[in-house]
Protein backbone atom coordinates (compact mmCIF):
# COMPACT_ATOMS: atom_id res chain seq x y z
CA UNK A 1 0.00 0.00 0.00
CA UNK A 2 1.41 3.35 -1.06
CA UNK A 3 0.96 6.34 1.20
CA UNK A 4 0.58 9.74 -0.36
CA UNK A 5 2.39 12.60 1.30
CA UNK A 6 0.13 15.35 2.56
CA UNK A 7 0.50 18.62 0.69
CA UNK A 8 2.29 21.18 2.82
CA UNK A 9 2.28 24.87 2.06
CA UNK A 10 4.24 27.65 3.67
CA UNK A 11 2.36 30.63 5.08
CA UNK A 12 2.60 32.75 1.91
CA UNK A 13 1.60 29.88 -0.39
CA UNK A 14 -1.33 29.00 1.88
CA UNK A 15 -2.59 32.58 2.12
CA UNK A 16 -2.23 33.11 -1.64
CA UNK A 17 -4.15 29.90 -2.35
CA UNK A 18 -6.94 30.99 0.03
CA UNK A 19 -7.29 34.30 -1.83
CA UNK A 20 -7.25 32.55 -5.20
CA UNK A 21 -10.01 30.23 -3.95
CA UNK A 22 -12.15 33.29 -3.18
CA UNK A 23 -11.56 34.64 -6.68
CA UNK A 24 -12.33 31.27 -8.24
CA UNK A 25 -15.79 31.33 -6.61
CA UNK A 26 -16.59 34.96 -7.41
CA UNK A 27 -18.81 35.50 -10.47
CA UNK A 28 -16.87 37.13 -13.27
CA UNK A 29 -13.46 36.67 -11.65
CA UNK A 30 -12.75 33.20 -13.03
CA UNK A 31 -13.56 31.08 -16.04
CA UNK A 32 -14.59 27.54 -15.11
CA UNK A 33 -13.71 24.69 -17.46
CA UNK A 34 -16.94 22.64 -17.69
CA UNK A 35 -15.06 19.38 -18.26
CA UNK A 36 -12.48 19.57 -15.48
CA UNK A 37 -13.92 22.13 -13.09
CA UNK A 38 -10.60 24.00 -13.13
CA UNK A 39 -10.92 27.75 -12.54
CA UNK A 40 -8.75 30.15 -14.55
CA UNK A 41 -8.18 33.58 -13.05
CA UNK A 42 -6.76 36.03 -15.55
CA UNK A 43 -7.24 39.34 -13.77
CA UNK A 44 -5.83 39.61 -10.29
CA UNK A 45 -6.90 42.56 -8.14
CA UNK A 46 -4.49 45.40 -7.42
CA UNK A 47 -4.06 47.31 -4.19
CA UNK A 48 -5.46 50.76 -3.73
CA UNK A 49 -4.32 52.43 -0.59
CA UNK A 50 -3.49 49.80 2.00
CA UNK A 51 -6.04 47.23 0.90
CA UNK A 52 -7.25 45.05 -1.97
CA UNK A 53 -10.73 43.90 -2.92
CA UNK A 54 -10.77 40.15 -3.48
CA UNK A 55 -14.23 39.15 -4.59
CA UNK A 56 -16.63 40.53 -2.00
CA UNK A 57 -13.89 40.84 0.60
CA UNK A 58 -11.29 43.41 1.51
CA UNK A 59 -7.83 42.29 2.63
CA UNK A 60 -4.62 44.03 3.55
CA UNK A 61 -2.41 44.93 0.60
CA UNK A 62 0.47 42.96 2.10
CA UNK A 63 -1.68 39.80 2.18
CA UNK A 64 -1.75 39.62 -1.64
CA UNK A 65 2.04 39.68 -2.12
CA UNK A 66 1.90 36.10 -3.42
CA UNK A 67 -0.03 37.30 -6.46
CA UNK A 68 3.19 38.90 -7.75
CA UNK A 69 5.57 36.16 -6.55
CA UNK A 70 6.47 33.67 -9.28
CA UNK A 71 7.93 31.22 -6.74
CA UNK A 72 4.52 30.94 -5.05
CA UNK A 73 2.82 30.16 -8.37
CA UNK A 74 5.46 27.54 -9.21
CA UNK A 75 5.09 25.91 -5.79
CA UNK A 76 1.30 25.71 -6.14
CA UNK A 77 1.76 24.13 -9.57
CA UNK A 78 4.39 21.65 -8.33
CA UNK A 79 1.99 20.52 -5.62
CA UNK A 80 -0.84 19.96 -8.13
CA UNK A 81 -3.00 22.80 -6.82
CA UNK A 82 -2.66 25.17 -9.78
CA UNK A 83 -1.34 25.59 -13.29
CA UNK A 84 0.83 28.65 -13.59
CA UNK A 85 0.72 31.07 -16.48
CA UNK A 86 2.76 33.61 -14.52
CA UNK A 87 2.24 36.56 -14.64
CA UNK A 88 -0.81 36.45 -16.93
CA UNK A 89 -3.10 33.85 -15.42
CA UNK A 90 -3.31 31.07 -12.89
CA UNK A 91 -5.63 28.09 -13.06
CA UNK A 92 -6.74 26.45 -9.83
CA UNK A 93 -7.20 22.74 -10.24
CA UNK A 94 -10.09 20.99 -8.50
CA UNK A 95 -7.59 19.94 -5.81
CA UNK A 96 -6.54 23.58 -5.39
CA UNK A 97 -10.13 24.73 -5.07
CA UNK A 98 -10.91 22.05 -2.49
CA UNK A 99 -7.71 22.41 -0.43
CA UNK A 100 -8.39 23.43 3.19
CA UNK A 101 -6.16 26.44 3.80
CA UNK A 102 -7.58 27.17 7.24
CA UNK A 103 -8.04 30.82 6.24
CA UNK A 104 -11.80 30.69 5.72
CA UNK A 105 -12.47 33.12 8.57
CA UNK A 106 -9.77 35.67 7.74
CA UNK A 107 -11.85 37.60 5.23
CA UNK A 108 -14.08 40.60 6.01
CA UNK A 109 -16.86 41.78 3.73
CA UNK A 110 -16.09 45.03 2.01
CA UNK A 111 -18.08 48.10 3.05
CA UNK A 112 -17.33 49.95 -0.20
Amino acid sequence: MTKTKPVKLNKLQNRTLALLQVLAKHPGAATIDPETGDATISQLPHAHGDHVHVGDFVVSGRDVSGFANQAVWVALERKGLAKSGYPYFITLTKAGQDFDTGFGEMFKKSDH
